[in-house]
Protein backbone atom coordinates (compact mmCIF):
# COMPACT_ATOMS: atom_id res chain seq x y z
CA UNK A 1 0.00 0.00 0.00
CA UNK A 2 1.44 3.39 -1.01
CA UNK A 3 2.23 6.12 1.48
CA UNK A 4 -0.32 8.38 -0.21
CA UNK A 5 -3.09 5.86 0.45
CA UNK A 6 -1.99 5.50 4.07
CA UNK A 7 -2.41 9.26 4.50
CA UNK A 8 -6.15 9.03 3.74
CA UNK A 9 -7.20 7.47 7.07
CA UNK A 10 -5.24 10.22 8.83
CA UNK A 11 -6.49 13.15 6.77
CA UNK A 12 -10.15 12.29 6.19
CA UNK A 13 -11.20 11.90 9.85
CA UNK A 14 -9.46 15.18 10.70
CA UNK A 15 -11.34 16.99 7.93
CA UNK A 16 -14.62 15.44 9.05
CA UNK A 17 -14.19 16.40 12.71
CA UNK A 18 -13.05 19.90 11.77
CA UNK A 19 -16.26 20.32 9.71
CA UNK A 20 -18.31 18.82 12.55
CA UNK A 21 -16.98 21.20 15.20
CA UNK A 22 -17.22 24.24 12.94
CA UNK A 23 -20.93 23.55 12.44
CA UNK A 24 -21.42 22.75 16.12
CA UNK A 25 -20.31 26.28 16.98
CA UNK A 26 -23.60 27.84 15.88
CA UNK A 27 -23.77 30.69 18.37
CA UNK A 28 -21.29 33.50 17.66
CA UNK A 29 -19.14 31.17 15.47
CA UNK A 30 -15.38 31.56 15.65
CA UNK A 31 -13.43 32.92 12.65
CA UNK A 32 -12.14 30.15 10.39
CA UNK A 33 -8.68 31.71 10.58
CA UNK A 34 -8.68 31.30 14.38
CA UNK A 35 -9.83 27.69 14.15
CA UNK A 36 -7.11 26.94 11.61
CA UNK A 37 -4.61 28.67 13.87
CA UNK A 38 -5.72 26.45 16.76
CA UNK A 39 -5.23 23.41 14.52
CA UNK A 40 -1.69 24.53 13.66
CA UNK A 41 -0.96 25.13 17.33
CA UNK A 42 -2.04 21.53 17.91
CA UNK A 43 0.75 20.46 15.57
CA UNK A 44 3.17 22.60 17.56
CA UNK A 45 1.83 20.94 20.71
CA UNK A 46 2.81 17.52 19.36
CA UNK A 47 6.39 18.75 18.89
CA UNK A 48 6.30 20.18 22.41
CA UNK A 49 5.09 16.82 23.70
CA UNK A 50 8.00 15.06 22.00
CA UNK A 51 10.39 17.48 23.69
CA UNK A 52 8.75 16.81 27.05
CA UNK A 53 9.17 13.06 26.52
CA UNK A 54 12.84 13.67 25.69
CA UNK A 55 13.09 15.62 28.95
CA UNK A 56 11.77 12.58 30.80
CA UNK A 57 14.49 10.55 29.08
CA UNK A 58 17.18 12.89 30.39
CA UNK A 59 16.15 12.10 33.97
CA UNK A 60 15.64 8.38 33.35
CA UNK A 61 11.84 8.44 33.33
CA UNK A 62 11.18 7.71 29.64
CA UNK A 63 10.02 4.13 29.03
CA UNK A 64 8.70 2.06 26.15
CA UNK A 65 5.03 1.58 27.02
CA UNK A 66 4.74 -1.66 25.06
CA UNK A 67 7.79 -3.09 26.81
CA UNK A 68 6.20 -2.20 30.15
CA UNK A 69 2.99 -3.92 29.04
CA UNK A 70 4.94 -7.16 28.61
CA UNK A 71 7.14 -6.90 31.69
CA UNK A 72 5.57 -4.62 34.30
CA UNK A 73 1.86 -3.80 34.02
CA UNK A 74 1.72 -1.88 37.35
CA UNK A 75 4.66 0.15 36.09
CA UNK A 76 2.80 0.80 32.85
CA UNK A 77 -0.23 2.04 34.81
CA UNK A 78 1.95 4.50 36.73
CA UNK A 79 3.70 5.58 33.53
CA UNK A 80 0.39 6.10 31.72
CA UNK A 81 -1.13 8.10 34.60
CA UNK A 82 1.90 10.20 35.51
CA UNK A 83 3.75 10.54 32.19
CA UNK A 84 1.68 9.84 29.06
CA UNK A 85 -1.51 11.57 30.20
CA UNK A 86 0.12 14.66 31.76
CA UNK A 87 2.66 15.15 28.96
CA UNK A 88 0.14 15.02 26.13
CA UNK A 89 -2.58 17.03 27.86
CA UNK A 90 -0.10 19.66 29.06
CA UNK A 91 1.34 19.95 25.55
CA UNK A 92 -2.15 20.68 24.18
CA UNK A 93 -3.02 22.96 27.09
CA UNK A 94 -0.06 25.34 26.73
CA UNK A 95 -1.14 26.95 23.42
CA UNK A 96 -4.68 27.21 24.75
CA UNK A 97 -3.48 29.16 27.78
CA UNK A 98 -0.82 31.23 26.01
CA UNK A 99 -2.66 32.12 22.80
CA UNK A 100 -6.24 30.93 22.40
CA UNK A 101 -7.88 32.29 25.55
CA UNK A 102 -6.73 35.79 24.63
CA UNK A 103 -8.66 35.87 21.33
CA UNK A 104 -11.28 38.66 21.49
CA UNK A 105 -13.77 36.23 19.92
CA UNK A 106 -13.35 33.83 22.85
CA UNK A 107 -16.51 35.07 24.50
CA UNK A 108 -18.66 32.07 25.54
CA UNK A 109 -18.04 28.75 27.36
CA UNK A 110 -18.57 26.56 24.28
CA UNK A 111 -15.58 28.28 22.67
CA UNK A 112 -13.33 26.48 25.15
CA UNK A 113 -14.58 23.14 23.82
CA UNK A 114 -14.33 24.20 20.17
CA UNK A 115 -10.81 25.60 20.38
CA UNK A 116 -9.54 22.73 22.54
CA UNK A 117 -11.00 20.32 19.97
CA UNK A 118 -9.16 22.01 17.10
CA UNK A 119 -5.90 21.93 19.07
CA UNK A 120 -6.54 18.23 19.70
CA UNK A 121 -7.20 17.66 15.99
CA UNK A 122 -3.88 19.26 15.07
CA UNK A 123 -2.08 17.21 17.69
CA UNK A 124 -3.71 13.97 16.53
CA UNK A 125 -3.04 14.69 12.84
CA UNK A 126 0.69 15.29 13.33
CA UNK A 127 0.94 12.35 15.75
CA UNK A 128 -0.71 9.99 13.27
CA UNK A 129 1.45 11.21 10.38
CA UNK A 130 4.51 10.66 12.55
CA UNK A 131 3.53 7.08 13.37
CA UNK A 132 2.87 6.13 9.73
CA UNK A 133 6.55 5.21 9.41
CA UNK A 134 6.30 2.64 12.21
CA UNK A 135 2.90 0.94 11.79
CA UNK A 136 1.01 -1.28 9.38
CA UNK A 137 -1.83 -0.12 7.15
CA UNK A 138 -4.40 -1.66 9.52
CA UNK A 139 -2.87 0.13 12.49
CA UNK A 140 -2.79 3.38 10.50
CA UNK A 141 -6.50 3.01 9.80
CA UNK A 142 -7.28 2.36 13.48
CA UNK A 143 -5.15 5.28 14.68
CA UNK A 144 -6.55 7.58 12.00
CA UNK A 145 -10.12 7.12 13.17
CA UNK A 146 -9.56 6.70 16.91
CA UNK A 147 -6.80 9.26 17.51
CA UNK A 148 -8.75 12.47 16.78
CA UNK A 149 -11.76 11.36 18.85
CA UNK A 150 -9.63 10.34 21.82
CA UNK A 151 -7.64 13.58 21.86
CA UNK A 152 -10.80 15.67 21.39
CA UNK A 153 -12.70 14.20 24.34
CA UNK A 154 -9.84 14.57 26.81
CA UNK A 155 -8.98 18.12 25.68
CA UNK A 156 -12.65 19.09 25.97
CA UNK A 157 -12.51 18.52 29.73
CA UNK A 158 -9.95 21.24 30.43
CA UNK A 159 -11.10 23.33 27.45
CA UNK A 160 -14.58 23.79 28.86
CA UNK A 161 -13.76 24.31 32.53
CA UNK A 162 -10.78 26.62 31.98
CA UNK A 163 -12.66 28.58 29.34
CA UNK A 164 -15.62 28.99 31.66
CA UNK A 165 -13.41 30.15 34.54
CA UNK A 166 -11.57 32.58 32.25
CA UNK A 167 -14.82 34.16 31.04
CA UNK A 168 -16.09 34.46 34.62
CA UNK A 169 -12.79 36.14 35.56
CA UNK A 170 -12.18 33.54 38.24
CA UNK A 171 -8.77 32.50 39.49
CA UNK A 172 -7.47 29.98 36.97
CA UNK A 173 -4.80 28.06 38.87
CA UNK A 174 -7.15 25.73 40.76
CA UNK A 175 -9.32 25.14 37.68
CA UNK A 176 -6.27 24.43 35.53
CA UNK A 177 -4.91 21.97 38.07
CA UNK A 178 -8.20 20.13 38.59
CA UNK A 179 -9.41 19.97 34.99
CA UNK A 180 -6.03 19.18 33.48
CA UNK A 181 -5.44 16.57 36.18
CA UNK A 182 -8.79 14.91 35.40
CA UNK A 183 -8.11 14.94 31.65
CA UNK A 184 -4.59 13.56 32.14
CA UNK A 185 -5.83 10.77 34.43
CA UNK A 186 -8.56 9.77 31.97
CA UNK A 187 -6.07 9.89 29.11
CA UNK A 188 -3.57 7.79 31.03
CA UNK A 189 -6.22 5.24 32.02
CA UNK A 190 -7.35 4.94 28.40
CA UNK A 191 -3.79 4.39 27.17
CA UNK A 192 -3.15 1.82 29.88
CA UNK A 193 -6.23 -0.19 28.90
CA UNK A 194 -5.44 -0.06 25.19
CA UNK A 195 -1.76 -0.96 25.58
CA UNK A 196 -1.88 -3.43 28.48
CA UNK A 197 -5.11 -5.26 27.64
CA UNK A 198 -5.75 -4.71 23.92
CA UNK A 199 -8.05 -7.71 23.46
CA UNK A 200 -10.07 -7.41 26.62
CA UNK A 201 -10.16 -3.64 27.14
CA UNK A 202 -11.78 -2.63 23.86
CA UNK A 203 -15.27 -2.40 25.37
CA UNK A 204 -14.04 -0.61 28.51
CA UNK A 205 -11.93 1.96 26.67
CA UNK A 206 -14.69 2.49 24.12
CA UNK A 207 -17.21 3.09 26.92
CA UNK A 208 -14.85 5.61 28.53
CA UNK A 209 -14.57 7.60 25.31
CA UNK A 210 -18.28 7.23 24.53
CA UNK A 211 -19.23 8.50 27.99
CA UNK A 212 -17.09 11.61 27.52
CA UNK A 213 -18.48 12.12 24.03
CA UNK A 214 -22.05 11.97 25.34
CA UNK A 215 -21.10 14.45 28.06
CA UNK A 216 -19.85 16.80 25.32
CA UNK A 217 -23.01 16.37 23.24
CA UNK A 218 -25.36 17.22 26.11
CA UNK A 219 -23.13 20.01 27.36
CA UNK A 220 -22.93 21.69 23.94
CA UNK A 221 -26.68 21.25 23.54
CA UNK A 222 -27.32 22.96 26.87
CA UNK A 223 -24.92 25.79 26.03
CA UNK A 224 -26.70 26.35 22.73
CA UNK A 225 -30.08 26.32 24.49
CA UNK A 226 -28.81 29.01 26.84
CA UNK A 227 -27.56 31.01 23.85
CA UNK A 228 -30.97 30.79 22.18
CA UNK A 229 -32.62 32.08 25.33
CA UNK A 230 -30.22 35.03 25.34
CA UNK A 231 -31.61 36.13 21.95
CA UNK A 232 -28.19 36.23 20.27
CA UNK A 233 -28.30 32.93 18.39
CA UNK A 234 -26.90 32.81 14.86
CA UNK A 235 -25.73 30.24 12.32
CA UNK A 236 -22.15 30.07 11.03
CA UNK A 237 -21.15 31.10 7.54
Amino acid sequence: MSYAILICPVLLPVLFWAWYHYHKDRHLPEPVSHLFGAFLLGGVAFVLGKLMYQGLGLVGLRFDAFWLAETNKPGLLLYALFAIGPVEELAKLFPFLIVIRHFPEFDEPVDGIIYASFIALGFAAVENFYYLQFITSGEALARGFAGPVVHIVFASVWGYYIGQAWLRKERLLRTIFMSMGAAAALHGLYDYLVIALPRFALATSAMLVLSLWLWRIFLIRDLHAHARQSGQYQLPG
